[in-house]
């Protein structure tokens, strides 16, 4: 059983990619790199890929071409892709590549001149004519033609349900609004549909995505059809009916989220009390800099007014320390701020440059060496609110939804921990008979800084 954080970057999704080939049928691999708008992107690919007669392979010898879906928010990100795509080459020699940092292909090419093809993000239609020329399709009419579920590459009890595509903020450090475009939200009826089906196949939570989740439906003037309105709080009150877990995240502190707030209160509705909430700082100055909203001390007063209506909520966020500019005062008024606001769920990044975002032209860049002694400090700091408020819950009884089981025990998570980012509740006695995906009642008897232990009840 590991312990959280595996990492410190928060956004990180592992794709679980099944076997599945029968003997002579096409084979293709996939590795999906990023986000998990970027993970769900990777399993609608699979799916059609699937439908057509394909296999998938989750290693590279099995494989007759590898797919590797990259990303390219961050420099190590590009690092990190870059590196991925050089040993699906060495290990393979047929890569397809697409994704985020597919929008630079002359950037891919210009290291990896070998790869057969470059997409950009959300290219399907491109991606599926790259893998058609470098490995034909042979479809089976009796068996391939069929139609099959969707592919998965999470465990089964867990599925993401992206609700738009692209973002309308121009923070000056982020360059998703020019990989993405402008936001384009799913139609309701659509993402109602996709959910009822995941639930109806045993999904037990679904994990609400997009680049601005709290700005659903604002593309389609909220436009309702077939009985379902694109704003984000119908859509959250229609999804908390099926009878999952529903949790939010990428959401912007709007006036509206409040609205949220009563219906994650309410226990017979399935919409969590967690909002992931993408603060990044808390001094106004940076904020402006970084062209974000920054009314900090009113958002104090927003997480207060939330408490008080569900005192239950979880509220995570992630952070940049060491942004252009920043000065020791204004770290301070982020450690401060953070004292006050007492997020259970905390991430942070070091600020790096990212070609093509207007925050590398500011003035006053901080030497490495300075944003590695804030990070160290800011982490020291939400490892310590993290510790206090798990110490608070030890004998609490509470839900938990079980992740695995092995030798050691049974991984699970509560109501307050969304998978691979936040913490763990480990139970390590009679926990023989329980099985992935099973919700069951703890009490929680131990408490570390990132995770809890408990016993069945």
């Amino acid at each position: 059983m590991s312990q959280n954080p595996p990492d410190l970057r928060p956004d990180l999704a592992r794709a679980h990619v099944p076997r599945d080939a029968r003997p002579g049928q096409p084979t293709i691999g996939m590795v999906s790199l990023g986000c998990p708008k970027a993970l769900v992107d990777s399993e609608r690919i699979l799916t059609r890929l699937r439908a057509e007669g394909y296999a998938i392979s989750p290693d590279y010898d099995g494989a007759e071409a590898v797919i590797v879906n990259t990303c390219g928010f961050l420099d190590s990100a590009k690092a990190e892709s870059l590196d991925a795509i050089g040993e699906a080459l060495r290990e393979n020699g047929r890569v397809i590549v697409t994704g985020c940092l597919g929008a630079e292909p002359d950037y891919i090419t210009g290291t990896h001149p070998k790869v057969l093809a470059v997409t950009g993000p959300h290219q399907y239609e491109q991606v599926l004519d790259a893998v058609h020329t470098a490995v034909p399709p042979a479809p089976d009419p009796f068996i391939d033609l069929l139609p099959g579920s969707s592919v998965s590459l999470t465990p089964r009890h867990y599925s993401y349900l992206k609700i738009s595509e692209g973002c309308n903020h121009k923070c000056k450090f982020c360059i998703i609004p020019d990989m993405r475009g402008r936001l384009a939200s799913r139609p309701a009826f659509a993402v109602m549909r996709e959910a009822e089906k995941l639930v109806e196949a045993g999904v037990q939570e679904l994990l609400v995505i997009s680049q601005d989740t709290s700005a659903y439906g604002v593309d389609i003037r909220h436009a309702e059809d077939r009985g379902h309105r694109a704003h984000i709080t119908d859509l959250a009150r229609d999804l908390g009916a099926l009878g999952a877990w529903v949790r939010l995240h990428y959401v912007y502190p709007y006036p509206h989220v409040r609205q949220l707030i009563p219906i994650m209160a309410d226990p017979s509705n399935g919409l969590l009390p967690y909002l992931d909430i993408p603060f990044q700082h808390a001094h106004p100055d940076v904020l402006r800099r970084m062209a974000r909203p920054a009314a900090a001390a009113k958002t104090l007063d927003e997480i207060a007014a939330w408490r008080a209506i569900c005192p239950d909520i979880t509220l995570r966020s992630t952070f940049i320390v060491g942004y252009p500019g920043e000065t020791e005062a204004e770290f301070q008024t982020l450690l401060d701020w953070l004292d006050e606001a007492k997020l259970d769920r905390v991430g942070c990044f070091k600020y790096e440059n990212v070609e093509g975002a207007r925050s590398n032209a500011l003035p006053d860049h901080l030497p490495e060496e300075v944003k590695e002694e804030r990070f160290a400090r800011f982490m020291e700091k939400a490892q310590a609110i993290s510790a206090a408020r798990l110490e608070a819950k030890l004998g609490q009884q509470i839900e938990v939804i079980i992740d695995a089981v092995d030798a050691e025990g049974a991984t699970c998570r509560t109501k307050a921990d969304a998978p691979e980012i936040d913490g763990n509740l480990f139970i390590d006695a009679g926990f023989e008979a329980l099985e992935p995906g099973q919700i069951v009642t703890v009490e929680v008897d131990e408490a570390s800084e990132y995770d809890l232990w408990g016993r069945l009840i």
